[in-house]
């Protein structure tokens, strides 16, 4: 047996005995008959091995894995959940305590457990880490004990790597960087020596449905390569490469968070109308801001056609409109208050106009939900629309490619930047 199915059988077993533990010496033989006695549900099982950063010589993790694929809804399952936190709710919540001053420690939970007795057969899972954030230490000390007592869990310290994420915090703020993950990226791809690029896209990037189909599409998932996954050509591998080579010349990049002010929400939206030529959807990007930090961000291909530049634009103010409606709701209910309306910056002077145009025309009937969410909060004093200079719009580095100078500019005023140990050496 390898080393490596050493340790996962030793941690499937190690989390084996905890649930035999909590259930008083009635669970030995659970995963057994949750193996032989559902067929229908559970069709593959393995055991998953992951070394943690933050522990000397590596952690290793087992999760019991099954195949859902065979299951009818209505038969032999009701409902579907799922409990992974969205990225821009961490983020969130950093950049609270970061204004505050908190520290932030890391508790990793071996299992979790319901809480009644069920009917249906579950799967034991793993729990991920959590973060507890309070001023007093001793406080501190209070809650983790309160949690001990609950669950079997590892006091790992102050956050320093979490869901893949490497943490380093400095008087500044907090770097956040996924270094492991490019490089497993890049070892898969058998490009970890290949000669970076500046760019993760060129200037006259519009990948179609043209070329020479290619013999191994299993690397295809990666934003506009992504979207011809099922058909991949020779066009769309050159670009996954180049993808691949920005990100080999910027391995010591993340994202900086910093201690700024809570106190506002800004965004930024832009469209690329008609970007694609097989489909002549557009493409929408927007970033939000919470103080100097940036919380989320998307590029995303529009659902539908839009007649023209104004309509496109108006449905990515939509859509950021309505992110930033979630995150409001996310502040208040964490105790943060906004002190003046978020605002929304676009460099599309007609889309402007029609969030606070009381006039609906013919021509904007097809666009008549959008116009009246966006109006509805700028009617509300919730949200300002104003207009940016396209030489500010920053969110052009989700829609479209830009010149290296350019992109690097825009790169920085996002907070993507390289590692401040690699800039303090460079100093």
């Amino acid at each position: 047996m390898s080393e490596m199915a050493h340790r996962c059988r030793f941690a499937l077993c190690d989390n084996i005995s905890v649930i035999k533990e909590r259930r008083g010496g009635r669970g030995g033989n659970v995963v057994v008959s949750l193996l032989s006695n559902t067929p229908r549900s559970v069709d593959k099982s393995a055991s998953e091995g992951r070394a943690d950063a933050n522990v000397n010589g590596g952690r290793y993790k087992a999760r019991l894995m099954a195949n859902g694929s065979t299951q009818q809804l209505g038969v032999d399952c009701d409902d579907t959940f799922s409990l992974v936190v969205k990225p821009a709710t961490i983020r969130t919540v950093l950049s609270l305590a970061l204004s505050r001053n908190w520290p932030i420690h890391q508790l990793d939970v071996k299992n979790a457990f319901l809480n009644g007795d069920l009917s249906e057969t579950v799967m034991p899972y793993e729990l991920v880490s959590h973060q507890v954030d309070v001023t007093h230490p001793y406080l501190l000390q209070r809650i983790i004990s309160s949690l001990h007592k609950e669950f079997d869990m590892t006091d790992l310290g102050a956050l320093n790597y979490f869901l893949g994420i490497s943490v380093t915090r400095d008087s500044k703020g907090m770097f956040l960087y996924q270094k492991k993950y490019a490089l497993q990226l890049l070892n898969r791809a058998h490009m970890t020596n290949c000669n970076p690029t500046r760019t993760p896209v060129d200037t006259e990037s519009k990948l179609g449905s043209d070329g020479d189909p290619v013999s191994d599409p299993s690397l295809y998932h990666i934003q506009q390569v992504c979207l011809h996954m099922h058909d991949p050509r020779e066009p769309h591998f050159a670009a996954l490469k180049r993808v691949l080579r920005y990100i080999r010349g910027t391995l010591d990049f993340g994202l900086q968070l910093y201690t700024s002010s809570t106190g506002s929400l800004v965004a930024y939206s832009d469209a690329d109308w008609d970007g694609c030529p097989t489909t002549r959807l557009s493409t929408s990007g927007y970033c939000v801001f919470l103080g100097d930090n940036i919380l989320l961000w998307s590029s995303k291909r529009q659902h539908t056609l839009s007649r023209s530049s104004v309509e496109a634009e108006y449905k990515g103010v939509s859509n950021a409109v309505a992110e930033m409606a979630w995150l409001h709701n996310l502040l208040r209910e964490l105790h943060t208050r906004l002190f003046s309306a978020t605002l929304v910056y676009c460099d599309n002077v007609r889309a402007i106009y029609l969030t606070a145009n009381p006039v609906h025309h013919q021509r904007t009937k097809h666009i008549e939900i959008d116009i009246h969410f966006v109006r509805d909060m700028v009617a509300r004093g919730h949200v300002r629309v104003l207009h940016v200079p396209s030489r500010y719009q920053y969110v052009d580095i989700f829609t479209k490619g830009l010149p290296s100078a350019l992109f690097e500019e825009f790169r920085t005023s996002l907070s993507v930047r390289p590692s401040p140990t690699q800039t303090a050496g460079e100093c």
